[in-house]
């Protein structure tokens, strides 16, 4: 039995023996089966990446570039080829296996690729085509120029240079037919040398001058609607010279600088988003790749401004194209695209010394303008402050939008000018009355024609309103002084002595006094109605003349006021004569009587 249990005891053992080392099998087998399933699955993965398949074989070499197809074989050919080149730093030796037939096929992709663009690129040279239907072509294949750059890089450079040079063409030829049409436009009337503000309207030019002379020389200094390429038309549709012409339309040359620049604008956005997106370039790069096609087109433009300066005199015209500059300047970085920065900037070095050249012309001639050779003056307006004035209000208009200190110190020199020629042609008059009413009548329509031009507050304005007030108050003394003089000069001697004490000195001015009233009892309301008269003939503006006659009988009540009061201070207040005082409510009922009905 003992043995029995023994042996039993001892197979036992042998069989936990075996449990145990089949357990160490078991968990070695499944250490085996992991690591072959991981290599399975990277070695599956390498292979995949490394066959080349039949049907990419096939797509690449038969199916046309245009398909969805070739492009997606496309993209797997591009995986593999840079797979295979990382695994040949690796020394893997599969990777001689698929070099020749990727190499093959690489090639195969290459010229496919390179004929389908240089045949889009060649597609922009027919006549009348619309480049932008094969640029767009073009875009929806950018990865066309991708693979050649990773792969090709001579043949993405032949693609680049053809696409370069073609559209450098097209533009330059474009552009230059466009403007040659376009500035035919033009009105054949233009400002030149000899139409300055301070010309002599009856100028005539030398008799055997071919050129026309202007039908009117305020056309120069007036800005009408021509603001309107600022504003409403700065955006509108291209000039198409056929149909002007067809229409006989003439323009400005701020519209046709604006048409030009508005097309050279929009070709220029949509080529420098082209490049940067098909050329893959960004920076200095893509500027200097958009500058290889269009600066042939820009030097044009350039040398065509340069020479339309030169002889330009129409300061309004150029003010007007350089703030034409300055809105497309913003509306090109609203669209991020900075590649006519430096092309504005050079255009703007242009302009801006002309227009202060002609600035400057035309404040000379007003500092040499003789007001003798001017022939008969009157004291309504004269025409060259009306010119002044439009010209003025056009500018200062203008300058509030893109504000510029260099215009307004040309501004603030022509005015002073302007001041200075007023006072000279005041001058020609023998009495100081129509000096001032000459004054009067240009500071007040000048004033008129800026504030309805500008804003309230601009300098020129708050400057006139100044002088026109002075000068207002001065002729009030002046009109009334012929009719009540007496009473006048009495008022400021007597208050004089009053202010010093001199209580007793009034005395000796009885006598004065007792013509002063009767001499006012006697002619007042007919001394009124002559200053109305007198007034509404001199100015021409019916609502300055009705403010100045107010002001004037204003002036006259405060004298009458103020006469009463001396009158009732002693000595004076015990005169006999007193009694004959007109009432003031009198003289205030027959003032108003004056008083404007609107």
């Amino acid at each position: 039995m003992e043995q029995m249990l023994q042996s039993f005891q001892s197979d036992l053992g042998s069989i936990s023996s075996e449990i145990q080392t089949l357990q160490e099998q078991s968990i070695a087998m499944n250490v085996k089966l992991k690591n072959r399933q991981a290599v399975r699955g990277e070695l599956s993965q390498f292979v995949d990446e490394m066959v080349v398949p039949e049907v990419m074989i096939n797509h690449i070499l038969e199916t046309p570039v245009t398909e969805r197809e070739f492009m997606e074989q496309l993209h797997e050919l591009n995986h593999k080829i840079n797979f295979v080149k990382e695994q040949s730093f690796k020394d893997a030796k599969s990777c001689n296996d698929v070099k020749d037939i990727l190499e093959k096929l690489k090639i195969k992709a290459i010229t496919k690729i390179r004929e389908f663009l240089l045949q889009k690129i060649y597609q922009f040279r027919k006549p009348m085509t619309n480049y932008q239907v094969p640029q767009n072509a073009m875009l929806k294949f950018r990865f066309f120029n991708e693979f050649l750059m990773a792969n090709e890089r001579h043949v993405a450079r032949e693609v680049r240079d053809e696409y370069i040079e073609t559209m450098s063409k097209i533009y330059f030829s474009y552009f230059k037919s466009y403007t040659s049409r376009l500035m035919k436009l033009q009105y054949e009337e233009v400002a030149d040398k000899d139409d300055l503000m301070g010309v002599e309207d009856t100028a005539k030019r030398g008799f055997f001058s071919s050129k026309p002379s202007l039908k009117s020389r305020s056309t120069i200094f007036t800005i009408g609607k021509r603001n309107s390429v600022l504003t409403t038309d700065l955006e509108s549709p291209i000039i198409v010279p056929h149909a002007a012409q067809k229409s006989e339309s003439r323009f400005s040359f701020e519209s046709l600088f604006r048409s030009q620049h508005y097309a050279l604008l929009d070709n220029c956005c949509r080529e420098f988003l082209f490049v940067v997106d098909f050329f893959m370039v960004s920076g200095s790069a893509a500027q200097d790749l958009f500058n290889a096609i269009m600066g042939k087109t820009l030097s044009m433009f350039l040398k065509h401004m340069d020479v339309y300066t030169n002889d330009c005199y129409d300061s309004i015209a150029v003010f007007l194209c350089i703030h034409v500059i300055q809105r497309f300047q913003v509306l090109m970085h609203k669209r991020s695209v900075p590649a006519l920065d430096k092309y504005w900037d050079t255009l703007l070095e242009m302009l801006w010394p002309r227009f202060e050249y002609i600035m400057e012309l035309n404040i000379q001639n007003i500092r040499d303008c003789d007001p003798q050779k001017l022939g008969h003056i009157d004291v309504r307006p004269h025409y060259i402050t009306r010119r002044y004035a439009e010209f003025s209000a056009a500018i200062v208009g203008l300058n509030e939008s893109f504000p510029s200190e260099k215009v307004n110190k040309l501004l603030a020199k022509l005015q002073g000018e302007v001041e200075n020629f007023i006072l000279r042609m005041a001058a020609e008059f023998p009495q100081r009355k129509e000096q001032l009413v000459f004054g009067i009548n240009n500071y007040d329509m000048m004033l008129g024609v800026i504030m309805e031009r500008t804003t309230d507050d601009s300098k020129e304005s708050e400057s006139f309103k100044e002088v026109l007030s002075a000068r207002t108050q001065e002729f009030v003394e002046e009109i009334l002084m012929p009719y009540f003089g007496g009473m006048m000069s009495f008022v400021k001697d007597c208050e004089l002595h009053l202010e010093r004490g001199n209580m007793e000195t009034l005395k000796h001015h009885e006598k004065r006094a007792q013509q002063v009233i009767r001499g006012f009892n006697n002619d007042w309301k007919k001394a009124i109605e002559m200053i109305d008269q007198e007034i509404m003939r001199s100015f021409t503006n019916f609502r300055n003349g009705t403010q100045i006659l107010q002001g004037a009988l204003t002036q006259l009540i405060q004298y009458y006021h103020r006469f009463q009061k001396i009158m009732s201070q002693h000595p004076l207040k015990n005169m006999a004569i007193r009694s004959e005082l007109m009432n003031i409510h009198h003289v205030m009922v027959e003032v108003k009587k004056h008083r404007p009905t609107f």
